[in-house]
């Protein structure tokens, strides 16, 4: 068993080393174009193992997300709401204790190692399971997306997003060497090239999934969630069969949720101001700033940028459900055109700004018809 074992290892490390490579974010991991994403090379065992093993069951659930688009925070929300009736005081719950990356950790993380062991730590895990996820949709075990399990997604501005990945990439590339430039990661990022990207491909394979399955993924908006967070804790607890909105008291036990995740709550707890994860990031860093919006402030002067910018943002009216439908539209990109084509036979075109005469994934939703 253990000849296979190594056998087999020697053969993905082989086809990780044939695969084309670019240096990612942090200096340090290369990038491995991989079924048409961008993975780091600390990650490729965990992911092929995920796909090969991983056995989904109907009552998991997954929080999904592009690195850096409010991942600590839905997986804080989705923990709470997930694991309600076992920690329903809030005064001693687990994410006082906790970082909410150690109470929700990604498969493609922890099958990097120890197969068999942790195999079998996931098996025998309390249902229902809640677990997190940077693949793609398409790149998912077919035993997640073939099964009744459920996923929510979370989509961020692709500026907040990268400079996000830039500041939390300044408090850990020292541990690596030859790190990017801001100008250099922010070309590449443009490019598609960084951690499991390219952000447009990851975010509209979701979205596509959201559409066509809607019971299965639930597409949320980051700035949406920090808008109006009530409206959209809601809508995550009846797309996960809750039964806290129909309590006597609902509406304030969610705000309790909401009032446990919030940032500030939990940029200030001790168990998020010290130690690190993985031996690499110091928790503190996982909590930034929780703002957005001020992003463009920071890349005008270091990187030019053409055309108009606004972020991909408008998934729930105008912008990919016709005015005239109630049916959201399929979205299918060609070449610098990414086209949405409604039930009613309208279209709305994302129109790829050009930098440097290449795509790139900022973009401006337009009516065409």
């Amino acid at each position: 068993m253990a000849l296979a074992s190594d056998k087999q290892a020697n053969e993905e490390n082989e086809l990780m080393l044939a695969l084309p490579k670019e240096r990612g974010l942090y200096g340090g991991p290369y990038l491995h174009l991989f079924q048409d994403f961008w993975c780091p090379s600390f990650y490729f065992q965990g992911v092929i193992n995920f796909q090969k093993h991983f056995l989904a069951k109907d009552n998991d659930v997954f929080v999904a997300s592009f690195p850096k688009s409010g991942t600590t925070w839905l997986k804080a929300l989705t923990f709470v709401i997930v694991n309600h009736q076992r920690f329903s005081s809030f005064e001693n719950h687990p994410l006082l204790s906790s970082n909410p990356h150690e109470l929700v950790s990604a498969p493609e993380f922890i099958l990097s190692h120890d197969l068999d062991d942790q195999i079998l730590s996931l098996s025998n895990m309390s249902e229902p399971r809640l677990f997190s996820t940077h693949i793609p949709f398409s790149s998912l075990p077919k035993t997640i997306t073939e099964s009744n399990c459920k996923i929510i997604y979370i989509c961020r501005n692709p500026f907040d997003t990268f400079v996000s990945a830039w500041e939390f990439s300044t408090k850990i590339k020292s541990v690596f060497s030859h790190a990017l430039t801001f100008e250099e990661a922010f070309e590449k990022y443009c490019n598609g090239i960084s951690g499991f990207g390219p952000w447009w491909s990851h975010m509209l394979g979701y979205w596509n999934a959201s559409i066509t399955r809607p019971e299965k993924v639930l597409f949320l908006k980051y700035e949406d969630l920090k808008e109006d967070t009530l409206f959209h804790v809601k809508r995550m607890l009846e797309f996960l069969g809750s039964s806290v909105t129909r309590e006597e008291e609902g509406t304030t036990v969610i705000e309790n949720m909401i009032n446990l995740c919030s940032f500030e709550k939990m940029k200030n707890l001790k168990v998020n101001q010290s130690g690190y994860m993985h031996n690499v990031a110091e928790k503190k860093n996982f909590f930034r700033k929780g703002k957005y919006r001020s992003t463009l402030q920071q890349l005008v002067g270091k990187v030019e940028l053409v055309g108009k910018i606004e972020f991909v943002g408008k998934v729930e009216n105008r912008t990919v459900v016709d005015c005239n439908s109630d049916e959201p539209a399929m979205v299918e990109s060609n070449g610098d055109k990414t086209t949405r084509r409604t039930a009613c036979g309208k279209k709305c075109d994302i129109e790829m700004i050009k930098k440097n005469e290449k795509s790139v994934m900022f973009a401006t939703y337009i009516d065409t018809g």
